[in-house]
């Protein structure tokens, strides 16, 4: 019987080889109704054709003139990327800047304010998406103008919000534990949003964006599968749309640039900007009989996609001795015949003081630094268990652990971070240590590993995943534990964050939860949302500032 991580993995890749069939039609029950025409309108947004057809719309419009602070151009989430969004233009005669408010009087749901990007400079001509209405409500939105000698102006929008397309919770569960913790978060939008990157489930599948206090201020729907993270580059915010499609989105909503990975290679998990501005991805190759081993680039330039990294190539030795069944394929859809999933990198970081790459491997519970990746790609060092990698010809890649303490287990979102003040050679990473040991293609017993956990989907209250830091010196081919704390314990996916306020928030996905803590491991606040069916996949927080706000 497959143990719940296989089964989980199956289903996933089932959905992701329908998918590339064309097959797919993943709808929202609360749109059951509409059906196949919500999926159908989510895949028109998804093209060159409509965003130009729109922007040629808005275009027209601005061109009549006319649009004043009294008589301003109003569009509802006009390019369809973000449900419960405005669209906002109008000129003033003398330089201002512009600041706004959302407010729903007739409910209990606190006020935000925001600065949209370009709204500190003095212009006399504004333009903007409003973030944040509550929707099916009648909401205020009332726009600050204020002079450079300091005088403001204000005017209110009334809008009625539209419906979700997925029906999520507006404010979800959500509790501070720490005294005082309330007066970090003031309901602006500058202090940064939530995003759920997957509330997974085999219906339409969005981004959800919450403020501090737990509620929905953005809803943006994708084609399929999940958007994995969103990276930012010259104004621009990229993310995954499906299995083969990134899009990048301009501040206003327009989708303004399209890459397809093509027939030979689907995403999953991860992707990372290079030094040259283009885009590492976590690839499976579908004409292969291995899947979640291969790293390619999307040229953001000519969006060509090409292999850069083959895992089998890098660890072959290792792989020959995975179990595996010789007819699988990572196009069977037989769940009898499970495709050989024998590394399962799950995060990519790109370092680009040497243009090298550290990849996690859940299956092998390791960290792994390869160099030369423009080159011949060649194996620098591996973080893992040391009783795993022994009777490897790997190991003496292996990085000495110094201290005494336990390996991470199934580890997710693993994260490089440069710190100046170190030492050359020397830089940190961090994780969210899954605490999860179970290796489907390795016969390896996990159990041998203090507190490691071996039952993935266990709902015991006495086991815990971790937030788990450290410092790596490569010099000394070392590396040494720096922090760990407990978390809710989930036996796979999830993430760890270290935001920019010096928090730390830890997303539990099997649970649905996610918290923000001090760097000592004092929780100060926690949300939890319903899971649509197995899990949520991912959670970070972005400040959207330099793209929706100032």
């Amino acid at each position: 019987m497959k143990t719940t991580v296989q089964t989980i993995c199956s289903a996933i890749v089932v959905a992701i080889l329908i998918a590339t069939m064309g097959a797919v039609t993943f709808l929202s029950p609360h749109t059951a109704s509409a059906g196949s025409d919500v999926s159908a309108k989510i895949a028109k947004i998804y093209t060159e054709d409509y965003q130009n057809q729109v922007q040629s719309t808005l275009d027209a419009k601005k061109a009549r003139g006319g649009w004043t602070v009294d008589n301003m151009l109003v569009e509802e989430n006009p390019y369809g990327t973000n449900t419960t969004s405005l669209y906002v233009y109008f000129t003033t005669n003398d330089v201002t800047q512009v600041s706004y408010t959302v407010s729903t009087p007739d409910t209990s749901y606190p006020d935000f304010s925001a600065t949209p990007v370009g709204g500190n400079d003095y212009s006399t001509e504004h333009e903007f998406q409003v973030i944040g209405l509550i929707p099916g409500k009648d909401n205020d939105i009332t726009v600050t103008l204020t002079s450079q000698n300091g005088e403001t102006v204000t005017r209110t929008i009334h809008k009625k919000a539209a419906a979700t397309i997925g029906g999520e919770q507006v404010q979800l569960n959500h509790s501070v534990t720490q005294t005082g913790a309330k007066t970090e978060y003031a309901g602006t939008m500058g202090n940064g949003l939530y995003a759920v990157l997957g509330n997974d489930s085999a219906e339409q599948d969005l981004v959800y964006l919450y403020d501090d206090y737990g509620v929905l201020r953005g809803e943006i729907p994708i084609l399929y599968y999940r958007a994995q993270r969103f990276v930012f580059r010259d104004g621009l915010m990229y993310y995954s749309t499906s299995t083969h499609d990134i899009v990048a989105m301009n501040r206003l909503g327009r989708i303004e640039k399209f890459y397809n990975l093509g027939d030979q290679y689907i995403l999953h998990h991860d992707y990372v900007f290079d030094n040259s501005g283009n885009l590492l991805v976590l690839a499976t190759d579908m004409t292969s009989n291995t899947v979640q081993d291969r790293i390619v680039r999307v040229n953001l330039a000519t969006g060509k996609t090409t292999l850069l990294v083959d895992m089998g190539d890098l660890l072959g030795d290792y792989k020959s001795t995975t179990k595996h069944d010789d007819n699988a394929k990572a196009t069977s859809t037989d769940s009898g015949s499970d495709a050989w999933d024998w590394i399962h990198l799950n995060t990519i970081q790109y370092v680009p003081d040497d243009n090298s790459i550290i990849v996690s491997s859940r299956e092998t519970s390791s960290i792994i630094k390869i160099d030369d990746i423009d080159g011949t790609p060649t194996l620098k060092y591996i973080i893992g268990e040391k009783t795993f990698w022994d009777e490897t010809a790997y190991a003496n890649y292996n990085l000495t652990k110094i201290g005494d303490f336990p390996s991470s287990g199934g580890q997710h979102t693993v994260t490089y971070v440069k710190d100046d003040s170190l030492p050359d050679g020397q830089y940190y990473i961090y994780m969210f240590n899954n605490n999860g040991g179970v290796s489907a293609t390795n016969d390896y017993d996990w159990s041998q590993i203090p507190g490691m956990v071996t039952t993935l989907n266990s709902n015991a209250t006495d086991v815990h995943s971790y937030f788990q830091k450290y410092l790596v010196d490569e010099k000394a081919g070392t590396y040494s534990l720096v922090s760990r704390f407990e978390v809710p314990f989930s036996g796979y996916i999830s993430s760890a964050e270290e935001y920019k306020d010096g928090t730390i928030i830890t997303e539990s996905g099997i649970k649905g939860v996610w918290g923000v803590y001090t760097t000592d491991g004092t929780l100060l606040r926690n949300y939890t949302m319903k899971i649509n069916s197995v899990f949520i996949y991912r959670v970070f927080k972005y400040d959207f500032q330099g793209f929706w706000f100032a």
